[in-house]
């Protein structure tokens, strides 16, 4: 795992006077400054280029930062959504951020990417496949009620989201690779976010598009993979091949887990598809759960 400290600098002059009236804090004394450690996990972050363990230049988060109870944001924060900027060693913040005072328990929250937060119980959340990057979600809460002799603050980034990923083989009824049209998911594609849970509440069903791979699994002929949010009722994966639909529907609920991946391999004939392995759901990284399943093609 890659640490990326975040420095956030108290600006000099009037500014730094001004703080003097906050309990504790002297122009001269340095701990004023906010200082953050900034942690993402193996495989948790998604880009147009692939997954990446850690922040990257031009990356903004968002920090939330206040004092009193910590278990809700209160609408008046000690740093209210502060948009901090990667510069691929340190962070610059929008506008200059300090502790309220020296000796008040504090609480924080990052989100990225970077966005501005009214409702933290219950954020609209809308999922673009064809924006990766707009539609990542990672969350990082510190709740330990922190002090300004506790500086740098550690903040370790979460995945809100699930991944899905799904790979073709073509039986030789098949003349060669057809020309898959789609593929897509019956699942929601909206939601809602409690951001000090890190959890999302999906919406109603729809149908989520899963982006075409430029370079399929090993093995196979084609990969379709994209971010979905975490869910029960998710059974169904139709993959249109030459103006035709082919539907995969569970006998149960395919899990999506945040932070995981569930990778369906299928092998098309046809009138019909099988699973060519079972399906997994695993870290990013590993193999995990199996689940079993058979896909056909509707009777026209």
């Amino acid at each position: 795992m890659r640490t990326n400290r975040l420095f956030i600098l108290a600006a000099a002059g009037i500014a730094a006077l001004a703080a003097c009236n906050r309990e504790g804090i002297t122009p001269a004394d340095d701990s004023r400054a906010i200082t953050i450690e900034a942690a993402i996990g193996e495989m948790t972050k998604v880009s147009t280029t692939g997954n990446t363990s850690a922040f990257e230049t031009g990356d903004k988060i968002s920090l939330y930062a206040w004092t009193g109870d910590k278990t809700a944001v209160p609408d008046t924060r000690v740093v209210n959504g502060v948009e901090n900027t990667y510069d691929g060693t340190d962070w610059t913040p929008a506008s200059q951020m300090l502790w309220a005072d020296m000796v008040s328990d504090h609480y924080f929250l990052g989100i990225y990417p970077a966005k501005a937060v009214t409702d933290f119980s219950a954020d609209a959340y809308t999922l673009d496949p064809a924006d990766y990057e707009g539609s990542d979600l990672l969350i990082a809460t510190n709740l330990t009620g922190l002090k300004a002799q506790d500086n740098p603050v550690k903040l370790s980034f979460d995945h809100a989201l699930a991944k899905l990923q799904v790979s073709l083989n073509f039986r030789n009824q098949w003349d060669g690779t057809p020309a898959v049209s789609s593929v897509t998911a019956t699942a929601a594609k909206t939601g809602t976010v409690d951001y000090l849970s890190k959890a999302i509440t999906a919406g109603t069903a729809s149908s989520v598009d899963i982006p075409a791979l430029d370079t399929p699994a090993y093995g196979y002929a084609l990969s379709f993979s994209g971010l979905m949010i975490p869910q029960d009722g998710f059974r169904t994966l139709t993959i249109n091949v030459a103006g035709s639909d082919y539907v995969f529907t569970h006998t149960a609920d395919i899990t999506l887990v945040a932070g995981k991946i569930t990778v369906v391999n299928l092998s098309l004939g046809r009138e019909s598809i099988e699973l060519a392995s079972d399906i997994t759901i695993s870290d990013w990284t590993g193999q995990g759960e199996a689940i079993d399943g058979e896909v056909f093609k509707p009777e026209a």
